[in-house]
């Protein structure tokens, strides 16, 4: 394929993932969705998005590194049974790998329908209306009382199943880890961070082996313009991190949700008018 997005255009995007990534509001549906609007006029394609997503994610890694090292050294010292493990960091450890292994099986076996079928804006509006109305019903009756200490290793198995199901895009990854730890009972910020922690496994492997198939080999961005846009998507995911977790402590999610569906159908609209393509 030939490489059809400018630096603009990689700028643009890589702008749109850092805020959307951390939302819960469905970051490659934003990439899906915009794309074929820009100057390019195309979908920039599941590789692209997993790249940047590496950006956002070292921006995850950097803002936890506090609880990211004292969760990873913890586990490593349990390993060699080592004196002064920290038994609830290195339990963690093993709960955030335990609930990585959902979307790692199902991404190597839906792998060519996450990059073709899935991609679907019909299925993608339908996604971001549908869960965000159960995001709003979470959060409306969940009781928010367990803190992430409380997490069990049926739950962050659960929780991981929510986040595989962000392998359509609408769905969103943090929306679905969100949206299945308020309805087990946890507290906002629990569901958040835990679902920022489950994310960065999944997100590293993805994007370095789409890094690695597509080193080379022809796309629709090309490699100046996607190193582009996962550093703008590392810059700007740090700053909406920051925010997101100040909001969350006060705020409910249902703006998300409001814009969401508001989303949702503008996407059925724009498909229904014919100034975007299904695939």
């Amino acid at each position: 394929m030939d490489q059809v997005f400018g630096w603009l255009d990689a700028l643009l995007l890589g702008i749109l993932q850092g805020v959307t990534e951390f939302l819960p509001i469905s970051s490659s549906a934003h990439l899906r969705i915009f794309g074929p609007l820009l100057v390019s006029g195309a979908d920039p394609g599941a590789a692209f998005t997993a790249i940047t997503q590496l950006g956002t994610e070292l921006a995850v890694l950097l803002y936890f590194r506090a609880d990211i090292w004292r969760i990873a050294s913890h586990w490593c010292r349990s390993l060699r049974g080592g004196a002064g493990v920290d038994a609830q960091a290195a339990r963690l450890g093993w709960l955030v790998l335990l609930g990585t292994l959902p979307i790692a099986l199902l991404g190597l076996l839906l792998k060519d329908f996450i990059e073709h079928s899935l991609r679907n804006l019909y299925l993608t509006a339908a996604m971001l209306i549908g869960f965000g109305l159960v995001l709003g019903w979470a959060d409306r009756i969940g009781r928010r009382a367990r803190e992430m200490s409380s997490l069990t290793v049926k739950h962050g198995i659960l929780m991981g199943f929510a986040q595989a199901l962000a392998l359509i895009p609408g769905v969103s990854r943090s929306g679905g880890t969100i949206t299945a730890g308020l309805l087990l009972g946890y507290t906002r910020e629990a569901a958040v961070r835990y679902s920022f922690l489950l994310a960065i496994p999944a997100v590293l492997a993805s994007g370095l082996y789409q890094l690695l198939r597509s080193w080379g080999q022809p796309g629709p961005v090309g490699a100046g313009p996607t190193l582009l846009a996962t550093a703008v998507a590392f810059a700007v995911g740090y700053i909406a991190i920051a925010g997101f977790m100040r909001f969350i402590s006060r705020q409910s999610f249902r703006p998300f949700v409001y814009y969401r569906i508001v989303l949702g159908v503008a996407v059925i609209v724009a498909l229904q008018m014919g100034w975007l393509a299904p695939l």
